[in-house]
C-alpha cells in the first residue's frame, strides 16, 4: 500500500477537523434589548461574530435594524412574533403580509432559521393564544411556502416553559397536563412531526429550585448527590437533563419521540434581591460554563445519550430595564460593553470556568 503524500495527510486532516466541528452542537444566545444604555445593532453582530462562540441568536421581535446587521454574517437568526398577534395570523392574508413585512426584506441575506409564535404562551394562559397556536403556525408556514423556495428552509415553533407538566414525578414517568394534552400538546407535537419542525422549550433549573429540587449545586451542575429514577434506572446528576428528560418522557408518551428538542432559553442570574441565596455569580459561571460545555460534548442525557441539543443561552446582556425583582435585569453574560459579567466560556479566545465538577456525566444504576 502506498503512503499518503503531506497534501493527502493534509486534506484528511482538514476533513477530520471540519467533520468534527460540523457535528458540535450549535450554541447560540438570546439578545434581549430591555434596556437604554446597549450598544448599535452592528456593533453587536460584529462582536458575536468576532469574539464569541456563538453562531446563532434569538430576539424576541423581528426588529429591521437588528436583521439588518446580522445580513452576510454566517450567523443563524430565530424570530420571535408577539403573542398577541397569533388569533390574527389564523388568517390567511394576514400571515402573507407578515411575512413579506418581516421575513422577504432580509432572508436569505440574514440566515433566519426559525420563526417562534409567541412565547411561553401556556404560561401566561390566554385562551385565544393557546388554542390558535396551531392554526397560526399552519397558515405561516403555508405563506412561507408561497413565497417561494428560498424561504421553505425556515421552520416554524413556538417557546413553551416547563409548567407543561402533569404533577411532579420522576422524569421517566412524566406526562403533560391532562387539561392541555389532546386539545393543544398533541396538535402541536403532530405540526412537529409533519413538518420537521422542533418542539422548542424554556428549561430553566433556577425556576425549578422550589419544586423540583432545593440543590443548588444540583441545579448548576457541581457535584452532588444524585437523583435516582426507580422506574427508569437512571440516575440524574443535575436538573438540567431531569427537565430535558421530562420533555421526551411526554413527547414520547404521545408517539412524538422523533420530533427534535431544541432549547430555547436557558441560564441563571448573576445578581438577585439581597436574600437570594441562589443568584449570583458563582452560581451563574457554574450554571452557563458547564451548559457550555456539556451542550459542545454532545452527552445527551440519561434517556437521550449522545444527543446534541441546540441551545439559546439567556442572555446575552444584562438589561437595565426589565420590570420585576432585580434577578430580571441580571441574566447576561456581558455588559453593554461588551466585557464578560463573569466567566463562562462563551469568548472565542478568553479565560475558561473552572469546572472541576462536571455533573453532567451519564449515569446508569442498574
Amino acid at each position: 500500500m502506498k503512503s499518503l503524500t503531506s497534501l493527502q495527510l493534509f486534506l484528511l486532516l482538514l476533513t477530520t477537523v471540519f467533520n468534527l466541528f460540523s457535528s458540535t452542537a450549535a450554541i447560540g444566545v438570546n439578545y434581549g434589548m430591555v434596556s437604554d444604555n446597549l450598544p448599535s445593532p452592528t456593533e453587536v453582530a460584529n462582536f458575536i461574530k468576532t469574539k464569541t462562540i456563538f453562531d446563532s441568536v434569538k430576539i424576541f421581535d423581528t426588529n429591521p435594524d437588528v436583521l439588518r446587521a446580522f445580513a452576510n454574517t454566517g450567523i443563524t437568526m430565530t424570530v420571535t412574533i408577539p403573542n398577541g398577534e397569533i388569533p390574527n395570523l389564523a388568517n390567511e392574508g394576514a400571515a402573507s403580509a407578515w411575512v413579506n413585512a418581516n421575513i422577504q426584506p432580509f432572508h436569505p441575506q440574514t440566515k433566519i432559521k426559525y420563526i417562534s409564535i409567541g412565547n411561553e404562551i401556556v404560561l401566561i394562559g390566554n385562551p385565544a393564544h393557546i388554542y390558535g397556536l396551531v392554526p397560526a403556525m399552519r397558515t405561516l408556514t403555508e405563506a412561507l411556502r408561497k413565497a417561494g423556495p428560498q424561504f421553505q428552509d425556515i421552520k416554524v415553533t413556538s417557546a413553551h416553559a416547563l409548567n407543561m407538566f402533569q404533577g411532579l414525578t420522576v422524569p421517566s414517568l412524566a406526562r403533560f397536563r391532562v387539561d392541555l394534552t389532546e386539545t393543544f400538546f398533541k396538535p402541536v407535537l403532530q405540526f412537529h412531526q409533519q413538518n420537521k419542525s422542533p418542539f422548542m422549550i424554556n428549561p430553566y433549573p433556577y425556576f425549578e429550585l422550589n419544586v423540583m429540587s432545593n440543590n443548588i449545586d444540583f441545579a448548576v451542575f457541581r457535584k452532588t448527590p444524585t437523583v435516582f429514577d426507580p422506574a427508569s434506572k437512571k440516575t440524574y446528576s443535575n436538573a438540567l437533563d431531569s427537565l430535558l428528560d421530562k420533555t421526551y418522557t411526554a413527547m414520547s408518551a404521545l408517539g412524538f419521540g422523533d420530533v427534535d428538542i431544541v432549547i430555547g432559553e436557558t441560564g441563571w442570574p448573576s445578581l438577585g434581591d439581597p436574600g437570594n441565596k441562589a443568584a449570583d455569580m458563582d452560581n451563574a459561571a457554574s450554571y452557563n460554563g458547564h451548559l457550555i460545555r456539556k451542550i459542545v460534548s454532545g452527552v445527551g442525557t440519561p434517556l437521550m445519550p449522545n444527543k446534541k441539543f441546540e441551545t439559546y443561552i439567556f442572555a446575552l446582556f444584562n438589561e437595565n430595564q426589565k420590570p420585576g425583582p432585580l434577578t430580571e435585569k441580571n441574566w447576561g453574560l456581558f455588559q453593554p460593553d461588551f466585557s464578560p459579567v463573569y466567566t463562562s466560556g462563551a469568548l472565542r479566545d478568553g479565560p475558561q470556568p473552572n469546572l472541576s465538577n462536571p455533573g453532567f456525566d451519564v449515569e446508569v444504576k442498574v
